[in-house]
């Protein structure tokens, strides 16, 4: 018993001895943390930046609107061969880049078989001219013999009545009487059968007149299909793609070349709707209704156009003027198609600085609205959604709400 007791006691001093540096060590960090001073406080001071700032004053402002498209002639003309036939003869200057002035033959058709077809017409008209001429003659002398007959008719019927008279008076034969009144009934046959001749005429001078208005017709038609045997420019023009040579067939509806008039070119550019209002000065909010759309677009074609031709450092200018929208919107960029024109461009040439403005060259197209008076101008980083920040007292940023 007194050997358990004995084993009991060293146990406990053994746990002891072992806690003691755990203690200790519970010691230490408490007098460590209690004698930690706390964290140095620092004066908190205004702190500044450096930035550029700009002096904005009030200016009378042009608002500007920059798009690009391709340059076309606003005047093309395909050339088709409306009559068939063999290619008689060419102008030599029908060549592509070649200019002619209007009215200036370009080929020739064979003008044999339509000078035939016209001479035929010609002669069937004058047949049925005479035809009709013809006719009135025959109804003035039906009518004057009608006259006679009517007047023969009348003495016979007279002469019949004396003998009838003479007959009851037994101063004459029967057969006298027979031979008059068979006399009479003949002079009545005449009579009607003139009358029947006058009845006829009219149904056979209106068939005479449709054919002559037929042939008429066709004498026209036959005089159109040979003038189409002559090709001429119907406007200044320089000429594009030629595809025809000489004696060469020609079929109908054959195309034959392309020219492109010379007095306007035109240039398609597209801008959005945000810019076209600002160009007119039409405020955001306000709706461009039916009524409304004539002025605007009337705002909108007296506006200053200005295009231009770049290509490094060397730049050209025509100007210009706004001469339409184009009737739909571009479905993807849903920006407005606006057509300006370059009037008498090839009149504008300049060697060496400005050259011609042809089909095909891209263009810049700048349009300028109205002075805008009392505006101000800043850089569009200035602007933070609908916010600026101005300098104010003792050099410190204020925040202002602009409006564009």
């Amino acid at each position: 018993m007194t050997e358990n007791k004995s084993k009991y006691r060293r146990f406990l001093q053994m746990k002891a001895l072992g806690a003691i540096p755990v203690v200790v060590a519970l010691v230490v960090v408490i007098i460590l943390v209690k004698s930690k001073s706390g964290p140095l406080e620092k004066e908190v001071t205004e702190g500044a930046r450096v930035l550029r700032v700009i002096t904005v004053p009030t200016v009378d402002l042009i608002p500007r609107a920059i798009g690009y498209g391709i340059a076309e002639p606003a005047q093309v003309w395909r050339a088709v061969a409306e009559v068939r036939g063999r290619v008689m003869e060419i102008n030599p200057d029908l060549k592509a880049g070649a200019f002619l002035a209007k009215g200036s033959v370009l080929l020739t058709i064979d003008r044999s078989e339509y000078e035939i077809a016209l001479n035929a017409m010609q002669a069937s008209l004058d047949q049925t001219i005479a035809e009709l001429a013809e006719l009135e003659g025959q109804a003035e002398n039906t009518r004057n013999s009608l006259q006679i007959e009517k007047r023969s008719l009348l003495l016979a019927e007279q002469s019949l009545k004396r003998k009838q008279s003479a007959l009851q008076n037994r101063t004459i034969p029967v057969n006298e009487v027979d031979q008059e009144e068979r006399t009479t009934l003949g002079q009545r046959q005449r009579v009607q059968e003139l009358e029947n001749t006058l009845a006829l005429l009219p149904s056979r001078k209106k068939a005479l007149a449709a054919k002559r208005a037929a042939a008429e017709t066709g004498l026209k038609q036959a005089q159109r299909d040979l003038a189409k045997t002559v090709i001429s420019a119907p406007f200044d023009c320089r000429i594009g793609a030629v595809a025809i040579e000489p004696d060469q067939y020609l079929a109908a509806g054959q195309v034959l070349f392309e020219a492109h008039g010379t007095a306007t070119t035109e240039i398609e550019a597209q801008l959005l709707g945000e810019q076209l209002r600002h160009l007119i000065g039409l405020p955001d909010h306000q709706e461009t209704t039916q009524s409304l759309y004539p002025a605007a677009m009337e705002k909108l074609t007296a506006i200053k156009a200005i295009v231009r031709l770049q290509s490094g450092t060397w730049k050209s200018e025509w100007d210009a003027r706004v001469d339409r929208l184009r009737e739909e919107v571009d479905p993807d960029t849903r920006a407005f198609n606006v057509i300006v024109a370059v009037d008498r461009p090839y009149e504008k040439i300049i060697p060496g600085q400005r050259p011609p403005l042809s089909r095909g060259l891209f263009c810049e197209v700048e349009l300028q609205g109205p002075p805008q008076p009392g505006r101000i101008v800043i850089p569009r980083s200035a602007v933070h959604g609908d916010t600026v920040f101005v300098l104010g007292p003792e050099n410190r940023l204020l925040p202002v709400t602009v409006s564009t």
